[in-house]
């Protein structure tokens, strides 16, 4: 049976008990002051997301069983991880990537003994998921992210042309995996890489290679391990050149990949290209979300399953765009309803 969560920061506010009140219970969290964390949520310190100040680093296990504690006491269970230690070095290639790596197997480590049993990551060097406007009007008037590939790439580079290669960051990622997937194993922890947000081949003068189907299925050959997997991050893989093109439709590809490499799913929809698109509303987008349920129960998928990116609703800031609560709300209610639909009321399952 999937499990519905929800993407919180360790940081306790008020609105969490609007979550508990929807019908969650599970959370998939950032470390408190990780890579992630610093890149998403630094810049809201006037809300309260800023990282506390802590002895522990942020991937040890007692800074990782003390964002349990927190979570617990608000009624949450913790089961994944959507954050590391940072990892630049190692996406990269560069030297120090070792002791980068080392960290990550202790957040490995520290997650199999507390039992949590998913580890999202991703391999966009130098920068988060990318957005050139956070104020797009959609539906009411509700305000959802967008972007623009011209108007990004006019921005000032990450990286001068030619520093890095598409192959030498696929050659950082394989010696990743050789060092990590058996520590995931030896744990019991589930690997799951999200996709590049947007799916474009280089952002700024960084290879993006995690972009494509093709390059899944080229991940996925690396290791043939369960504990290698993926997050399946819908509004993504919608963006893929495979799927644009009407190759292969989202529902096929999670009956493709299947439950042993799909671990971690991000249920979220968009309208338009990669050049070009928006976020959606979840009954709004460009994506059959009823289709992509059915084939999540076809293959048995039972991990963490979370809303992402919603509208900022009407009454709302729009100071956590992509996050604000109401719509959040909306999206958990909708995923639940089609979570029950298809799978059955948990009282008949």
């Amino acid at each position: 049976m999937l499990q519905l969560s929800e993407f919180m920061p360790p940081r306790p506010e008020p609105s969490w008990r609007l979550v508990r009140q929807a019908g969650v219970s599970n959370v998939v969290g950032v470390l408190n002051g990780a890579e992630q964390d610093q890149r998403m949520f630094a810049s809201v310190g006037s809300r309260g997301w800023i990282a506390d100040r802590r002895d522990d680093v942020p991937w040890s296990l007692p800074a990782i069983r003390r964002n349990m504690e927190i979570y617990e006491e608000w009624g949450f269970r913790l089961i994944a991880t959507e954050d590391t230690a940072p990892m630049d070095r190692i996406r990269l290639g560069l030297p120090g990537r070792d002791e980068e790596i080392e960290h990550v197997t202790e957040q490995i480590r520290a997650l199999g003994a507390l039992g949590i049993p998913t580890m999202a990551y991703n391999w966009m060097a130098l920068s988060s998921w990318g957005r050139t406007d956070l104020a797009v009007e959609t539906r009411g008037g509700a305000l959802v992210t967008g972007y623009t590939r011209s108007v990004a790439q006019a921005g000032p580079p990450l990286a001068d042309e030619g520093e890095y290669t598409a192959e030498g960051m696929w050659d950082a990622l394989a010696y990743f995996l050789d060092a990590v997937v058996p520590e995931a194993e030896q744990a019991g922890v589930r690997l799951a890489l999200h996709p590049d947000d947007p799916p474009q081949a280089v952002d700024r003068g960084v290879p993006r290679i995690m972009s494509s189907v093709a390059d899944y299925r080229r991940l996925l050959a690396l290791h043939p391990s369960e504990c290698h997997g993926m997050t399946f991050c819908q509004g993504n893989f919608a963006l893929m050149p495979e799927v644009l093109a009407g190759e292969v439709s989202l529902p096929d590809l999670i009956r493709e990949f299947g439950r042993a490499r799909i671990p971690f799913v991000h249920f979220r929809d968009v309208r338009g290209t990669v050049e070009e698109f928006t976020e959606a509303f979840h009954d709004d987008g460009q994506t059959d979300m009823a289709e992509c349920m059915r084939a999540y129960r076809e293959i048995g998928f039972d991990g963490p399953m979370r809303p992402d990116h919603v509208p900022t609703l009407e009454g709302e800031a729009n100071d956590r765009p992509g996050y604000a609560m109401l719509g959040r709300l909306f999206a958990i209610g909708y995923t639940r309803g089609l979570e029950h639909a298809t799978f059955g009321h948990p009282a008949a399952r």
